[in-house]
């Protein structure tokens, strides 16, 4: 099985060259650590990767076929969770996790997932009524969604997922991409340092975006 490679990737925003010249290789099992001062191009590479932005030169790879072939495919294949939220507010967080069960055609048994991130008493309670932190415990647990039937997205790309988190929340995020990993998954990960890079650093390699901008 191949890994996740760019070459010679570049992207642009506006006038101003994001990064350039990036040549990634990322095998199963591995994952990488993204850092950089904002605006350094952490979350335009994700984007990139994740096949929501078209890259201004270079190619990227995902199990050894070129992504700009079928991006639309490539986007069914890959876990992207941004700084957003994406959340129904109006229903409940177990709704939730069942509507992206149905995305990936999953069986909709989603317990799992919510003893995962200890939301099981939150199951029947509408999103809009979560704090921020509970609100991001929902979104990471689509994660652990049929995670072990590794039926799931390969591919994950994290934007700045512990923000917001207490600390018990990121070990059961590391715990989570740690097992995603063992099953020989791939996960991209931009932070800005801290508890959850520290749990992932003996799986991931790193890359700092600040010395790649201009």
């Amino acid at each position: 099985m191949q890994g996740l490679t760019t070459h010679n990737l570049g992207c642009i925003r506006g006038e101003r060259t994001v990064f350039a010249g990036l040549d990634l290789a990322l095998n199963p099992g591995r994952a990488m650590l993204l850092s950089g001062p904002n605006g350094s191009g952490k979350s335009t590479l994700l984007r990139a990767l994740a096949g929501l932005l078209l890259p201004a030169a270079g190619r990227i790879e995902w199990e050894g076929f070129d992504i700009a072939t079928d991006r639309d495919c490539h986007r069914a294949r890959v876990a992207y969770i941004g700084h957003a939220d994406p959340l129904k507010p109006a229903l409940t967080a177990a709704e939730n996790l069942s509507f992206w069960a149905r995305i990936y055609g999953f069986d909709p048994d989603i317990e799992p997932a919510l003893f995962q991130f200890s939301i099981e008493a939150l199951a029947d309670v509408p999103v809009r009524y979560l704090s921020a932190g509970q609100r991001r415990r929902v979104t990471l647990a689509r994660l652990a969604i049929g995670q072990n039937s590794k039926a799931g997205p390969a591919l994950w790309l994290l934007d700045e997922p512990a923000t917001g988190l207490d600390p018990g929340a990121v070990s059961m995020l590391a715990n989570t991409i740690l097992a995603h990993l063992s099953n020989e998954g791939v996960a991209i990960v931009s932070t800005h340092g801290g508890r959850l890079g520290e749990l992932l650093d003996m799986h991931a390699d790193r890359l700092d975006m600040g010395g790649l901008s201009a």
